[in-house]
């Protein structure tokens, strides 16, 4: 909990999505940052509640909120509750918190609990789920997918998003990923790497990655390589502002060729410190490397 409070309106954080992808584990993670949470209430006492809060003298300045979907209005609640509160001048932004069928399925199973939604499967509660949270997923702030993300990386993502509070920069995840391993759900933006040769083929940088020295410097050498990366890190700067308009502060920007291990790290790295040095904040994640 923050040492100071006020009467005002501050940041609001709603961390929602689907069940078993995080969401307490999200929360923890605020709560470690500053945060006060509030866990498990309904939407539609959302602006009530913190109207009590505010008119007991006991309002944060920064307040995160879970939510799910056993509310059966989740949808038009939340998004009416939300409504009101912006324009209350809450600053509002929502985390959504995703994972893939097979995942979740695993993470059900492994902790033996019923899915909030399921009648004979987890699997039917699961999709039950996806269909109510839909639209709030397309309007979600911040997606952050769980599949493939361990406690610390999930960690590593909410602090890189959330650690300063309000402040008015938008924040990029570069994720570099391996096409034939799909690509990443929660990608804003994709950038394909694939045009420029691919160290795998050269026998002595084959086994290295493109965090070593050599591959970084073989990719960034070839043809358009850095053309490409100056002209896209360009026009994240131009668009930057456009986001924040409209209340997006965060961006995950996926970096893909064949495996994730050579050419999509290189870039990534490369791209991610061309966004620092033109003003936007940015955490790199290698979803693919170490795959075989």
């Amino acid at each position: 909990m923050t040492e100071a409070a006020s009467a005002e309106p501050g940041d609001l954080v709603v961390v929602t999505g689907m069940s078993g992808a995080g969401r307490s584990t999200a929360a923890d993670v605020l709560e470690d940052l500053g945060w006060f949470v509030i866990d498990n209430l309904p939407p539609g006492v959302l602006p009530s509640t913190l109207e009590f809060m505010r008119a007991s003298g006991g309002m944060e300045p920064l307040v995160a909120v879970v939510v799910d979907v056993r509310s059966r209005s989740f949808f038009a609640d939340l998004h009416g509750a939300l409504t009101q509160l912006r324009g209350k001048g809450w600053q509002v932004r929502v985390l959504f918190l995703e994972a893939s069928d097979d995942v979740l399925v695993r993470r059900y199973e492994s902790v033996r609990r019923p899915h909030p939604l399921q009648a004979e499967r987890v699997l039917d509660g699961i999709q039950r789920e996806r269909v109510l949270v839909r639209e709030l997923r397309g309007d979600a702030d911040l997606v952050i997918d769980t599949s493939t993300s361990n406690v610390h990386q999930l960690r590593d993502k909410i602090t890189a998003a959330f650690a300063t509070g309000g402040e008015q920069v938008l924040r990029a995840t570069v994720v570099s990923f391996g096409y034939k391993y799909g690509l990443p759900v929660d990608a804003d933006l994709v950038l394909d790497c694939r045009f420029l040769p691919n160290p795998h083929w050269v026998p002595e940088l084959r086994p290295r990655t493109g965090q070593d020295d050599e591959v970084r410097d073989y990719v960034l050498a070839q043809p358009g390589a850095v053309d490409l990366l100056d002209a896209y890190a360009a026009l994240l700067t131009q668009i930057a502002p456009g986001f924040l308009r409209e209340g997006k502060h965060f961006v995950t920007l996926a970096v893909g060729c064949t495996g994730g291990k050579h050419r999509s790290v290189a870039m990534s790295e490369a791209l991610s410190a061309r966004l620092a040095g033109n003003g936007i904040t940015s955490l790199v994640v290698h979803r693919d490397l170490g795959r075989e």
